[in-house]
């Protein structure tokens, strides 16, 4: 397994070792001693599973109180996922990173607790399976707008008109937000 930093501090890429020939491929997308063994020492109790359709943008999401940490990939298909630093106390509060995920490149994306997060979906019936350190808390989420011009979010929407949720078309922006310590 391979760790690759991103341009803001917390953010990880994954690329995990994929054995593959004329059958296929294996690779181990959680095991939680190489992930320790790596600096992560994380506990998941919640997978969720997401199919959507090309140009279908989910997010900027995020709970405060009860964060969550997720560990993302595609298993088909393909997406720009981002997340957006929202810990007060950081350098790189307000800023963005953003990598492609997709089923071909079997990229995996550590996105820690304190950071908004959301995909935008590049081919129709993309599969994004993600795990979760704390359980899905309605009443503590939160939508940071995906288009806020104070964070600047570059997504790649060449052709595509984003197709939006109710919540994420009415997101906040960054100085409306609760932020992190």
């Amino acid at each position: 397994m391979k760790i690759i930093e991103c341009d803001i501090q917390g953010p990880l890429i994954i690329e995990p070792k994929v054995f593959g020939d004329e059958r296929g491929f294996f690779f181990e997308s959680w095991n939680s001693a190489a992930f320790t063994a790596a600096g992560l020492d994380l506990t998941f109790v919640q997978d969720n599973h997401s199919r959507s359709q090309k140009g279908v943008l989910r997010g900027m999401h995020f709970q405060n109180p009860h964060p969550q940490g997720k560990l993302v990939r595609v298993a088909r298909g393909a997406v720009y996922d981002v997340a957006v630093d929202l810990r007060r106390s950081s350098r790189d509060f307000g800023k963005w990173t953003g990598v492609v995920l997709s089923a071909e490149n079997k990229r995996m994306f550590w996105v820690p607790e304190g950071f908004a997060h959301g995909f935008l979906t590049l081919e129709d019936d993309t599969d994004f399976l993600y795990k979760c350190t704390a359980h899905y808390a309605p009443q503590f989420e939160s939508c940071l707008a995906w288009d806020d011009r104070a964070v600047g979010i570059e997504w790649p929407l060449d052709g595509i008109t984003p197709k939006l949720s109710a919540k994420d078309a009415v997101g906040l922006s960054l100085d409306q937000v609760t932020p992190f310590p």
